[in-house]
Parts: structure tokens; C-alpha cells; sequence
């Protein structure tokens, strides 16, 4: 028999490796667009996704939007962002808001 604390550890890891927070291509051939999305690990880049957090539109007036308090509500649930996700959420935080 698994002990408590040993079942907890098995349901983080479990929860952490099964959902993604990252970037889903949208838009048309040369007009790259990118949605945030919440999306199981194992789904392809573009495959179905639980929930969409924002947008990213790459290019000289690049464009970014996440729902912050969303975003945050799957990170204690066990979800790892990508580290274009987190580079985005960081570069974004240093940027002075106008």
C-alpha cells in the first residue's frame, strides 16, 4: 500500500506532464498568429484545446494578450507553460505599460 504522502506525489506528477500551456498557429500563410492555449500534452501543435488564454502576433508592432488570472488558475492546477510561453510572459511584465 502507497502511503499518503507517496499518492500525493503520484497525482502532482501525473497532473504536471499531462496539460501544456503553449503557443497554436492561426492565420494565414505569412501572417503568423498565435493563440496561448491550454491543451493536453500529447495533442499535436494545432490539435484540440481545453481552453484559449490569449493571442501573440509576432512582427515590428507585435501584439500581446494573456488572461493573467486564468493563466495563473492552470499553473496551481499542474500545468507547465512552454518556454515560449514563459519567455513571452516575461519579456511582457519588463515592458512599460502605455
Amino acid at each position: 500500500m502507497i502511503s499518503l504522502t507517496g499518492q500525493a506525489k503520484i497525482i502532482q506528477l501525473v497532473t504536471s506532464t499531462m496539460v501544456r500551456i503553449r503557443l497554436t498557429r492561426v492565420g494565414a500563410k505569412n501572417e503568423k498568429k498565435f493563440r496561448i492555449v491550454v491543451i493536453p500534452a500529447r495533442s499535436g501543435r494545432d490539435g484540440k484545446f481545453l481552453e484559449n488564454l490569449g493571442f501573440w502576433q509576432p512582427g515590428p508592432k507585435s501584439k500581446f494578450k494573456i488572461d493573467k488570472i486564468r493563466y495563473d488558475f492552470w499553473i496551481l492546477q499542474g500545468a507547465k507553460p512552454s518556454k515560449t510561453v514563459l519567455n513571452l510572459i516575461e519579456e511582457n511584465e519588463k515592458k512599460p505599460k502605455q
